[in-house]
């Protein structure tokens, strides 16, 4: 089969390897399409973990079971459709790549539902990668974090369930209350997607923050109330305005600088919230001034990744319409032009989501491609 492997941010290959052999308690899928993620060209961040085989937002179909799939203590749906029992061959499926252990009793992160810092949510993995023709599904991940894609979504719609996972755990997060003001600093793909979101989480304004105009253009089409070209406005001067001088209740901080966040931090209302949303770049750091947070009440957290309970609400949002492939994918490349891909992400110019496709997107046959 093939796989597009990354041995450094410039260097991607298509390489032939074997088909994952199938034990007894695994799935195989074959790939109908994969997302390239943001995050998959934070060079410093993906190449810390080359060799690999790129992509993590993979959905398919399944083709293979192991022969002694046996449920065990299963979860409370929606998780799946009722456990490993219930997937059959056939089924059109969405795999994240890490699952939690899901054990209540004796993992308090889960029992927390912080489910990213538990250790086998951090341990597990999809094989050998996610743009792959072929995938390895284990067992820990069909039980406990892979989802039975609805007849009313196709397969792109699906491989958007990781990445609005990641946002619905960073709205969560935000404890956004009815009428609050949100500002979403960044607008690639993931700030169009908390900007698409933010209203069912109860926001009353929307303003959304970039340089490019094909992303303000499309952040205003997508709902926010108001856009700020950072290149061409005083930012602050500007939040000051559309805000009456109250500025932002909720701000989702995008880019992965210090500086992005101490704009942040200086844009946000008494008692407000930032929410961190990428990490920052290796060696930064961020200053803070305990006494200008304390006397402001302003909340500074984190949101890292996601969980079953993200990916279930996602695929909620993604069914009702909320949010749809034929909104924000931009770009469709096939396997061999994995690399061309990932430099158009990278560029992060005029595109929001780029997939890598191994079908159409409700499921076909590409005309000369067997699949």
């Amino acid at each position: 089969m093939k796989v597009a492997k990354l041995y450094s941010f410039n260097n991607i290959r298509i390489e032939d390897i074997l088909i994952p052999e199938v034990g007894p308690r695994d799935a195989l899928i074959k790939t109908k399409a994969c997302g390239i993620c943001s995050g998959d060209v934070m060079q410093w961040y993906i190449e810390k973990k080359a060799p690999l085989v790129l992509g993590h937002e993979p959905v398919g179909e399944i083709v293979e079971l192991g022969k002694d799939l046996i449920l065990q203590n299963p979860p409370s749906p929606p998780f799946t459709k009722g456990g490993i029992a219930d997937f059959s061959v056939g089924d059109r499926v969405f795999v994240h790549h890490h699952a939690p252990c899901l054990n209540l009793k004796s993992c308090k992160y889960c029992k927390r539902g912080d489910y990213v810092q538990c250790e086998t949510w951090r341990n597990t993995k999809i094989i050998p990668g996610g743009i792959s023709e072929y995938i390895l599904i284990p067992e820990t991940n069909l039980i406990n974090d892979t989802l039975i894609i609805p007849e009313n979504m196709n397969y792109e719609d699906g491989t958007l369930i990781e990445p609005t996972a990641c946002v619905v755990k960073s709205l969560k997060r935000a404890s956004i209350k009815k009428g609050d003001t949100i500002l979403v600093i960044g607008l690639g793909v993931m700030g169009q997607v908390h900007v698409l979101l933010a209203r069912e989480f109860g926001a009353g304004k929307i303003i959304g923050a970039d340089m490019i105009p094909y992303r303000l253009l499309k952040a205003l089409e997508f709902g926010a109330d108001y856009v700020i070209d950072v290149s061409a406005e005083n930012f602050v001067e500007r939040v000051k305005d559309l805000t009456d001088g109250l500025m932002a209740d909720i701000v989702i901080v995008g880019p992965n600088s210090v500086k992005a966040m101490e704009q942040g931090i200086e844009v946000v209302s008494k008692g407000g919230t930032v929410v961190l949303f990428t990490p920052a770049k290796p060696k930064e750091r961020l200053t803070l001034d305990p006494n200008y947070l304390y006397f402001r009440d302003i909340n500074i957290v984190t949101s890292y990744s996601c969980g079953p309970t993200d990916t279930a609400d996602a695929l909620r949002f993604i069914e009702k319409g909320s949010i749809r492939a034929d909104m924000i994918v931009t770009h469709r490349f096939p396997i061999e032009k994995t690399s061309e891909a990932f430099r158009l992400v990278a560029e992060a110019g005029d595109s929001l989501k780029v997939l890598i496709t191994l079908c159409d997107g409700n499921g076909n046959r590409e005309k000369g491609k067997e699949i």
